[in-house]
């Protein structure tokens, strides 16, 4: 178990580190915006018809390639580049519409959203019933990446998935379960069926104690490295006293592929000593 926390926690932390590397390196993006207002260029004209079956090709009109050619020497892209970077929203039933650029720069998206207007403006769309203008004298900037805030929760959810799914497929694989077991107690001459238990096993206890009980002899808690040996103990605390001769080994190991020390603490048990379980701490 304690092996399995520290291997999710350190695949959680490079997880979150690659995120929070991989989104606050991303280069610097900028969005300027501005707002163009659809007026009556006349008291008589049909204002609203217009306007309402015109507005809708600003849409395309912000990427034609006569507006693109406007705005590209302030933008720093070529005019088809350019046409990637450019949209523009549509407010139902209120003439108005809301073009956005975006920039590696502050100072690039501010100008090319201006450049742009003009160049919409320019055009003169909905003449001659209406016009537009711009609606502020200046454009309207915001930073768009790198978003820290973001970029941090993105980090976090991938920590927190990263270490989750380590610690299933750990508890999943094979190689934590009992095949290695199985294969070290052969190795170390142990031929007949051996029960293995896992310590986090609410109900470890009673089957280990019920073991114990069937073979009748004084149990042995045997932890096959030194760092188990407080798992050992507490186990024992926890089984029945019995008495006779030989002993009731409980080995206590760590799971996972390797299994070497189990092959050689149960490879040097006396004759009179019965192996009925190994515990996976």
């Amino acid at each position: 178990m304690k092996r399995t926390a520290v291997v999710s926690t350190a695949v959680a932390l490079l997880a979150g580190a690659l995120v929070l590397l991989v989104g606050l390196t991303r280069g610097n993006e900028y969005q300027g915006r501005v707002s163009l207002l659809a007026t009556p260029a006349a008291v008589d004209g049909p204002y609203g018809e217009v306007v309402s079956l015109a507005l809708p090709a600003l849409v395309e009109l912000a990427r034609s390639p006569s507006v693109l050619r406007a705005a590209a020497p302030v933008s720093g892209y070529s005019p088809d580049e350019l046409a990637g970077h450019v949209s523009v929203e549509l407010v139902p039933a209120s003439g108005l519409a809301r073009l956005s650029v975006r920039a590696a720069s502050a100072e690039q998206a501010g100008a090319t959203a201006t450049a742009l207007g003009k160049a919409m403006i320019d055009a003169d769309l909905l003449a001659p019933a209406a016009k537009l203008r711009t609606l502020d004298q200046r454009p309207e900037v915001v930073a768009l990446a790198p978003d820290a805030p973001l970029v941090l929760g993105l980090a976090l959810v991938a920590a927190v998935a990263a270490g989750l799914a380590t610690a299933a497929l750990r508890r999943l694989t094979p190689g934590a379960g009992p095949g290695p077991v199985r294969r070290a107690l052969a190795a170390a001459g142990v031929h007949r069926p051996v029960a293995v238990v896992r310590a986090d096993d609410p109900a470890a206890t009673d089957r280990l104690a019920v073991l114990c009980r069937a073979a009748g002899r004084p149990v042995r808690v045997l932890p096959v490295t030194p760092e188990l040996a407080e798992t050992a103990a507490k186990l024992a605390a926890g089984l029945p006293l019995e008495h006779g001769e030989g002993a009731s080994v409980v080995a206590v190991a760590t799971g996972g592929r390797h299994q070497a020390e189990l092959t050689a603490a149960t490879g040097v048990l006396p004759a009179d000593a019965v192996l009925v379980a190994v515990v996976l701490a």
